[in-house]
């Protein structure tokens, strides 16, 4: 496998528990690199017969 395609797969939430795949420190350091994109985030909408609280069990 060439380099590009390792660093690609580095992140890989399936491979990252591997042991020796990825040190703790440069899985920090690559998360805290991320862009933050929580200005896209939509509002989760709900039904009109929902109300927003949650039920109570009932006795």
């Amino acid at each position: 496998m060439d380099r590009k395609s390792l660093e690609s797969l580095k992140l890989d939430r399936r491979l990252i528990r591997r042991r020796n795949w990825i040190s703790p420190e440069e899985l920090q350091r690559e998360l805290d690199g991320l862009r933050d994109v929580s200005d896209k985030a939509a509002p989760i909408e709900t039904d009109a017969g929902e109300s927003d609280s949650e039920p109570t069990p009932s006795e």
